[in-house]
């Protein structure tokens, strides 16, 4: 009979600029309410990047990561039922957990409840530890469990297990204010990252006929994966300049302008160019601007004159959750583009992995078991 393994490695988050440390924990009792996972797959995240580079501040010493994919190796059977979960099962851990009694919970918008909580934010100094990502075993609330359908692989749904959901909050935020994504012609995407990237697959997938990628600096691998997802055309703000991909959507569009545009970039001058490239009535989703990188000037008669539409998106819930794996059910055809976008490391090369994540490199970092 094999023994059941008593630690497992985490990698430490020690403070912004510095490095991670990889210690060993304890695998602690599962407390009730909780299940415990063993690692799949983490995917390392923009906002975590954000962490590192000193943009948002989280106490240290601590595991972030928030992108955690893992199966069930121990929950309480009658708790796990209640949420349709069971040992063996492959889940995606949210972070988000709403407080339920504010107005935006009881009015249906928990994504941007104003006492927001999260799973991930437990002392390392206190069993059960492991409530981050970057850990080969994660424990998080079964409330915040989301079971993996069968036929997806799981490492694969870790490619956008976080870029996937917030970019159809996004779009979910758009349809409840009576946008309809799918009857658009022309639309914009700024910015290559994993939420970008999703966006291009998104808006390709349910049929927008243009998908316009803007992207900057150097990376050719990028720019064809872009267009393997579905962009009608990649442009390059390096290459190009911003007044001339401005100018090239404008005259695709007789002078009109984008039907929709999807702030993914992080780009404080993103917004100014965003806005330039719509036409009147435009609808511009920002769910990209998600550290304090600076101000930048615009044009607030632009937001006048074109009656502009813009709907700004930070957090999603766990029905955003379903909605991305819902999804990935109905696009098998995505499945193969989806898993080359994926660059592994384990817990170990924490310190490398962060290091090509900051380059660009890489289209998606994830940690992966051994």
């Amino acid at each position: 009979m094999k023994q059941e393994k008593k630690t497992a490695k985490a990698a430490v988050f020690m403070g912004a600029n510095m490095p991670f440390e990889v210690r060993e924990f304890e695998i602690a009792q599962t407390p009730a309410g909780y299940g415990r996972m063993e690692l799949i797959a983490s995917g390392i995240c923009g906002t975590d990047v954000h962490f590192h580079k000193g943009k948002l501040s989280v106490q240290a010493p601590t595991i972030i990561g928030h992108e955690f994919v893992g199966k069930i190796t121990d929950l309480n059977a009658a708790e796990g039922k209640k949420y349709g979960l069971q040992v063996g099962d492959n889940v995606i851990a949210d972070i988000a957990v709403p407080c339920g009694e504010c107005l935006l919970c009881k009015t249906g918008d928990d994504a941007n409840c104003v006492c927001m909580k999260v799973t991930n934010g437990g002392s390392i100094s206190e069993p059960p530890y492991l409530y981050g990502g970057y850990t080969e075993v994660n424990y998080t609330p079964l409330s915040n469990l989301i079971k993996i359908p069968a036929r997806l692989d799981p490492v694969m749904v870790t490619t956008f297990a976080c870029p996937g959901p917030t970019a159809m909050h996004a779009f979910a935020l758009a349809e409840r204010a009576g946008v309809n994504v799918k009857e658009k012609s022309v639309a914009v995407v700024q910015g290559l990252g994993p939420v970008g990237m999703f966006a291009v697959m998104y808006l390709h997938a349910v049929g927008v006929k243009t998908v316009f990628a803007v992207t900057a600096g150097n990376n050719p691998k990028r720019e064809q994966s872009a267009r393997e997802l579905g962009a009608t055309e990649v442009l390059n703000l390096s290459v190009m300049g911003e007044e001339a991909v401005t100018e090239f959507v404008l005259n695709h569009t007789n002078g009109l302008g984008a039907d929709f545009a999807f702030e993914a970039s992080g780009a404080p001058a993103a917004v100014s160019q965003g806005m330039q490239m719509l036409r009147n009535r435009g609808v511009y989703l920002v769910p990209g601007q998600y550290s304090n990188s600076g101000g930048v000037n615009i044009q607030p008669q632009l937001i006048t004159f074109k009656a502009l539409h813009i709907i700004g998106s930070s957090q999603y819930s766990v029905s955003d959750v379903k909605a991305y794996l819902d999804f990935l059910c109905e696009h098998p055809e995505l499945h193969a583009g989806i898993c080359a976008l994926g660059n592994k490391y384990t817990i170990e090369q924490i310190n490398e992995a962060f290091d090509d994540a900051k380059s660009g490199n890489n289209i998606k970092t994830m940690l992966v078991k051994k």
